[in-house]
């Protein structure tokens, strides 16, 4: 069981003086002792709007993150509280609170689209926080979303970043939850009541035209709908009369409105319940150490005046892991033969084979601590969506007349349906098509048998099938090679180099091995001309013998990267 991390209070994360933004080595220390999971949710908003309050109840705690109480933001920077999940066990909730945006002290939107994207690029969940309606002065001031292809690159490739490209950016963004403050609106519609979450998606409609005003209207509502296809909107009451709204956090809960409680407790179920592990491309759960080395890797691109790029901070908790991994395996390997050879060996064979099982099991190490990506994800989504249509085929369903053309319909349902859900990473086409290669044999065997079609429709259907499948074979596999080629390069050059690595490790090891049988057998041969001149020549041919035999078998002692 993983020991758990739970800080007394929030700390900075990355300060933010004077412009600048700088890690705090303190809160990463934290977060390199968390070998749990991290489920991170950060908040962001206009600054006096009620952040740090809907932080401190996530956390399970009246006070906490600092509440303000005058016009000035309080927060400065991103700070962090690590506390123990309250619903998932062996998970650590990482709360990300953030200064509020449009400081009139401050007054550097630039600094503040950092924020914003800092958010964006470290959460599982992000929380938009913001007081009354969603009316356009709201959306005029949720423009940090329009900027996001300015702040963030989804990869290494140049021309890659916009709006159109935003398949590229869900697949790392997190889940977006609107949450609206003092709300005084009735949730109601032509009389019928709605929920809010029916009144973002009305609020996120687009206005038809082309025109400048039209433009302005779309672009912050467009980048919502295709950043975040996984949204969620809660409506807050006034939380206490005005005058009390100073020293909120230190009203007693029956000083607070009713229905303020309720809302808060329902945000809160929702939040704890609903947000995801933090991942990476391929669904690879992210934990502290992980988080740490993605805080560092995206500060310090912005930083130098680079943007923070997604890709490299992969890559780059790539090379960090399978350079501990190379460690891990020669410790291994060293701890496994300082522990079974007992220098010299009875003979060069059982030296060979230790040496062997101990490459083999170092070999087991670096492989199960290395960082790559894995289709477990893909196939787990694969089989929550084509499970029916297996059922089916298992229940006969579509061994009837007809049942070809309703097989082939079904299948492409649920091809779509496999293509809007969110975050399935880079591979998530690769998988599709090697599922959908693996039932074409159901599918012509139906065909055959679909007693509804002739013998010319089978031939004209069977000729259509393999064009259609060829051409998108074809184009799948064109899009996979452009989008993952390069990063599975970098990759595979960071996992070769580190296998190289280890492999040098060991073959001097193997010399250091040759060296000390070499010296065994200079020994037996001084052993062997003592034995001559002192007439001993049947002790002498018997020794003869061990010689050929550590001699021959010298030859067998491999270097290891001809075994690998």
């Amino acid at each position: 069981m993983a020991p758990e991390i739970n800080l007394p209070g929030p700390m900075s994360l990355i300060d933010n003086t004077k412009g600048q933004l700088v890690v705090n080595p303190e809160a990463l220390k934290i977060l390199s002792a968390i070998t749990q999971p991290v489920v991170v949710v950060a908040i962001v908003g206009l600054y006096r709007t009620g952040k740090s309050y809907l932080m401190n109840k996530l956390a399970g705690k009246k006070n906490g993150f600092s509440l303000g109480s005058t016009v000035k933001s309080h927060t400065k920077g991103i700070w962090m509280w690590c506390v123990p999940h309250p619903k998932k066990p062996e998970h650590t909730l990482v709360l990300l609170d953030t200064e509020g945006l449009g400081d009139i002290e401050k007054g550097d939107n630039e600094n503040d689209s950092w924020i914003f994207a800092l958010a964006i690029l470290l959460s599982s969940t992000f929380v938009y926080n913001s007081m009354g309606t969603i009316n356009q002065q709201a959306m005029d001031q949720l423009h940090y979303v329009t900027e996001l292809t300015d702040r963030i690159k989804a990869n290494s490739s140049p021309g890659n970043n916009s709006v159109d490209d935003s398949a590229d950016f869900v697949s790392f963004f997190p889940a977006f939850v609107w949450t609206l403050r003092d709300f005084t609106l009735e949730l109601e519609v032509d009389g019928e009541p709605i929920t809010a979450d029916d009144y973002l998606e009305l609020s996120l409609k687009l206005r038809k035209g082309t025109d400048k005003k039209s433009k302005s209207f779309n672009d912050p509502r467009l980048c919502i709908r295709k950043f975040f296809p996984k949204r969620k909107c809660f409506v807050f009451d006034w939380p206490a009369p005005k005058k009390y709204l100073a020293h909120l956090e230190q009203l007693k809960e029956e000083e607070l409105n009713p229905d303020f409680i309720e809302q808060v407790a329902e945000f809160c179920s929702y939040i704890l319940s609903h947000s995801n592990v933090k991942t990476l491309s391929g669904g690879i759960p992210v934990n502290g150490p992980r988080l740490e080395s993605l805080v560092l890797t995206y500060v310090n691109a912005i930083s130098s005046g680079d943007l923070p790029c997604m890709e490299n901070a992969v890559l780059a908790l790539a090379q960090i892991e399978n350079s501990a991994a190379v460690e891990k395996a020669i410790a291994h390997y060293e701890q496994q033969m300082g522990q079974k050879v007992q220098l010299p060996t009875e003979t060069l064979q059982e030296l060979l084979d230790l040496h062997r099982d101990s490459e083999r099991e170092a070999i087991e190490v670096f492989m199960k601590n290395s960082f790559k990506d894995v289709d477990q994800m893909f196939q787990r989504k694969l089989g929550d969506i084509f499970g029916p249509l297996e059922e089916d085929v298992k229940q006969g369903t579509f061994s009837k007349p007809g049942g070809y053309r309703l097989f082939t319909q079904k299948l492409q349902e649920l091809k779509n349906k496999y293509y809007q859900v969110p975050r399935k990473g880079i591979q998530a086409k690769e998988v599709l098509k090697k599922y959908l290669e693996s039932k074409e044999d159901v599918a012509d065997a139906l065909l055959q048998t679909d007693q509804s079609l002739s013998e010319k429709e089978k031939a004209i259907e069977v000729e259509r099938i393999k064009a259609e499948s060829a051409e998108a074979a074809k184009k799948m596999l064109e899009e996979i090679q452009k989008k993952n080629e390069e990063m599975m390069e970098q990759k595979e050059k960071s996992y070769q180099e580190h296998v190289k690595q280890l492999t040098e490790k060991m073959e001097r090891d193997r010399a250091q091995l040759m060296a000390e049988q070499e010296k065994t057998l200079a020994l037996k041969l001084q052993e062997q001309e003592r034995l001559l001149k002192e007439g001993f020549e049947n002790e002498s041919k018997r020794l003869q013998k061990d010689i050929w035999d550590i001699q021959m078998r010298s030859k067998s002692l491999e270097p290891i990267c001809n075994i690998l």
